[in-house]
């Protein structure tokens, strides 16, 4: 097999879909970002589905997916890159991407050299990732470190080994992966992340209203998953909140949905004052 055709066995197909939406976002006249790499992924991941019908069948639903949460969803990516441009601009010199999946901020956003970004995901998903952004030729414009983990395990040594200090500071991104936690381990990698943060760290808490039944959501889980009876992400409720981070040393900002978006133009208001990021900075 090709490095371009690289297997997609274990890769969770939200990153897939995730890279869908940025390509279809990179397409169009008006888009709010460009991510050359994003057809890349999708490419070799649609190479590799259509080998059977059994894969091609679910390739569909993944595009059908993706064409369903695009909206809501490309907005979401500018508004983490208005982050972490917010963040570098600041000061802070290390992203660290929590459940990464195909992101490729190092490669698009043109963060300085001295920014160094960390990547930790799944092994799985690095075996896809790395032949795919090899083939392409790409280079980072900043320093790229990979950590194949599963966030349920320890991995604040880790992520020291590789070059991350503590005592600077840091941008942490999660853009959904955390709230997939058990409660405990979900717990566990905030309070990890806040042990790790030297003052003047960022990190973001969404809030949402979503209905976890709704058959859309469903469909997202059973995907993703393969199972059946997939468990709904983690509850405002069952996570650490607003509250839980002004406790451990964290100055809060909450920001609206509608007003997060009005500056990009999209047509994906929400009309819920709830619905938005606790923006949290460490002092």
């Amino acid at each position: 097999m090709s490095e371009v055709n690289a297997p997609v066995v274990g890769v969770a197909l939200s990153a897939l879909g995730v890279a869908l939406i940025r390509e279809m976002e990179s397409r169009r006249p008006d888009r709010l970002y460009d991510d050359a790499l994003a057809s890349a992924f999708v490419a070799a991941a649609r190479g590799d589905f259509s080998g059977t019908a059994v894969g091609a069948a679910r390739w569909s639903r993944v595009e059908a997916l993706a064409e369903q949460f695009f909206p809501g969803r490309s907005v979401g990516v500018r508004l983490v890159d208005d982050q972490v441009a917010d963040a570098v601009a600041a000061g802070c010199r290390q992203l660290v991407l929590l459940g990464a999946g195909l992101d490729t901020r190092a490669y698009r956003l043109g963060l300085p050299a001295d920014v160094t970004v960390y990547e930790l995901d799944l092994p799985a998903l690095f075996s896809f990732k790395e032949p795919v952004l090899r083939a392409t030729g790409a280079m980072p414009t900043t320093r790229r470190r990979i950590l194949p983990i599963d966030l349920r395990e320890e991995w604040a040594s880790r992520l020291r080994d590789t070059g991350f200090r503590p005592d600077q500071p840091t941008v942490w991104i999660d853009e959904g992966a955390l709230p997939y936690l058990p409660a405990a381990d979900h717990r566990r990698a905030v309070a990890t992340l806040t042990d790790l943060s030297a003052p003047g760290s960022r990190f973001g808490l969404g809030r949402f209203t979503v209905d976890a039944d709704a058959p859309h959501y469903v469909e997202l889980r059973r995907l993703v998953s393969g199972d059946e009876n997939a468990a709904p992400p983690l509850s405002d409720g069952e996570r650490p909140g607003r509250q839980w981070l002004v406790d451990h040393g964290w100055r809060t900002e909450f920001r609206a949905w509608d007003d997060m978006i009005v500056p990009l133009g999209r047509e994906v208001a929400v009309h819920d004052p709830r619905v938005g990021v606790v923006h949290a900075v460490r002092e």
